[in-house]
């Protein structure tokens, strides 16, 4: 019997086991690397900011439908009674019943869905629009990630070779073959790189949490970036960037959009001048005649020609236009800056490659040598060490900025949301 009541109890506890199998599983392994492209697909999945654009694009494409909807019929109906004042009338009950349909004219009802079209239009821009910015804050503070990990990698790297150095000044102060000062400036410039770690250490873990803040609580505290700071793409001629920036830029598309939407806005309001007509029927109804009649109501705009209105219309159908003008404006001098800053991160980048870090490098080495053979003092070696650290801490800032500049190109075209895992809103 005790047996039987423990098999029991396994075969129950099974479900749950699996169950919490496959919640760990489901969980993301605390620590991993996560690449661009997951990170990606991970915020376009958990981001309220999307959905909400999504529902502005639902919106506007319900305004589609109300757009291209008929007026609806007016029914009239009365109740009344015939009572005799004089002889020779019936008395009894009378009633009437009415009918009137607004026509919709057609040049009204063209506007009105052209202007309703420019709208989801722009709904559509703006859903583009968001998500191709936050995407570049993504690609932005993966990148900053990215370059201050191998800030710290760097200090680490320093801090190591100076806890060397410093050690080997200390046994030769220690025997008496160097002077105490050699032990005081390497133990400052110890401290100094260790100060360096610390504050690499408090950037990084700003950065991580920031990124972690994008993308929501779906990463764990201690993930980590799979990528490379020195990932470059080749960037087209300015002149491909500008016709694919005038082609597929969200901000310009909504600017377009909207300025088509004023102008269907202003030919609905001067359409609305021609008088509206109304076909009336019906028949009134008494105890002894039944009149039935047909007509129409014409409204004559007499007093009222809409000059407001068209005014106002036409007013802001000139701000859309002179928005655009300016967003066009503003497009192409911003991508002319980033284009030229990249030109220079990447001259810069190619300049310390190819000649300043490998000539730091080198002359790290050979005031290395001179130092271990008495050649020279430990002041020599740390400058060009410290030489050598600034080379390369450039080095790092330049790739950096190269990104930035690449990743602002691609924001300004708009390319960012069509490299990304899923697909576009």
């Amino acid at each position: 019997m005790f047996f039987s009541k423990r098999l029991i109890f396994s075969i129950l506890a099974i479900p749950a086991c699996l169950a919490m199998t496959t919640a760990q599983a489901a969980e993301p392994p605390a620590g991993a690397a996560y690449s661009l492209d997951q990170l990606i697909a991970l915020t376009l999945e958990h981001n309220r900011g999307l959905r909400a654009a999504g529902d502005l694009v639902d919106a506007a494409r319900a305004g589609i439908d109300s757009a291209q909807a008929f007026p609806n019929p007016e029914i009239e109906t009365m109740q009344g009674s015939v009572r005799m004042r004089q002889p020779g009338v019936t008395e009894g009950d009378s009633r009437a019943v009415w009918v009137s349909q607004r026509i919709d004219y057609p040049w009204l009802r063209s506007a009105r869905i052209g202007a309703a079209d420019a709208g989801f239009d722009a709904a559509r821009a703006e859903a583009r629009h968001t998500r191709n910015e936050l995407l570049a804050r993504l690609r932005y503070r993966f990148y900053e990630l990215l370059r201050y990990e191998a800030e710290l990698n760097a200090a680490h790297d320093d801090e190591t070779t100076i806890e060397q150095i410093a050690h080997r000044i200390k046994i030769k102060v220690d025997t008496g073959e160097s002077p105490r000062f050699e032990a005081i400036k390497a133990e400052t410039e110890l401290l100094s790189a260790r100060k360096m770690v610390q504050s690499a250490e408090l950037r990084q873990h700003q950065a991580r949490a920031t990124l972690r803040q994008l993308v929501g609580n779906v990463l764990p505290q201690n993930f980590r970036v799979a990528g490379k700071l020195d990932d470059t793409v080749a960037v087209p001629p300015l002149e491909t960037l500008l016709a694919e920036v005038r082609e597929r830029n969200p901000d310009l598309a909504r600017q377009r959009a909207l300025t088509r939407q004023a102008e269907n806005l202003r030919e609905h309001e001067r359409r609305l001048r021609w008088p509206a007509l109304t076909v009336r029927g019906g028949y009134d109804q008494t105890p002894d005649t039944r009149d039935n009649r047909i007509g129409v109501v014409l409204t004559l705009p007499l007093w009222d020609r809409r000059s407001g209105p068209v005014a106002e219309a036409e007013a802001r159908l000139s701000r859309a236009r002179n928005e655009e003008a300016q967003q066009e404006f503003t497009l192409q001098q911003n991508l002319e800056v980033a284009w030229q800053q990249w030109q220079i991160a990447a001259s810069q980048v190619q300049a310390l490659q190819s000649g300043i870090l490998r000539q730091a490098e080198a002359a790290l080495r050979i005031a290395e040598a001179a130092y271990r053979y008495g050649e020279r003092g430990i002041l020599d070696y740390l400058d060009a060490q410290r030489v050598y650290r600034a080379a390369r801490n450039e080095l790092i800032a330049a790739r950096f900025d190269q990104q930035v500049a690449t990743l602002e190109i691609d924001r300004l075209r708009a390319t960012l949301a069509q490299s990304s895992p899923t697909a576009e809103p």
